[in-house]
C-alpha cells in the first residue's frame, strides 16, 4: 500500500526527492502521512482538495480489498 501512495504522489510534484512517507499502524488501521515541500503542497492538495481526496479514494479502494483500513494525511516539510 505504500508504495501505491508513493507512486501517485511522487508523479505528482516537481520534487520527487523530497516525499516522505510515514506509516504507522495500529490494529488494522494504517495511518500514511505524506510530507512534500511546501512549494509542491498545494499540488497535492489541488483545488478545493479534490486531488487529496482523490488519493485517499483510491488507497482505501484498493486497502478495502484487502480489509485493511487505510488513512492518508498530507503535511508540509519546512
Amino acid at each position: 500500500m505504500k508504495e501505491l501512495v508513493e507512486f501517485i504522489v511522487k508523479n505528482l510534484v516537481n520534487d520527487p526527492d523530497c516525499v516522505e512517507i510515514l506509516e504507522t499502524k495500529k490494529d488494522r488501521e494504517t495511518l500514511y502521512t505524506v510530507r512534500v515541500s511546501s512549494e509542491d503542497f498545494g499540488k497535492i492538495i489541488g483545488r478545493s482538495g479534490k486531488v487529496a481526496t482523490a488519493i485517499r479514494t483510491v488507497v482505501k479502494t484498493s486497502a478495502k480489498k484487502n480489509n485493511k483500513h487505510v488513512f492518508v494525511k498530507f503535511e508540509k516539510i519546512k
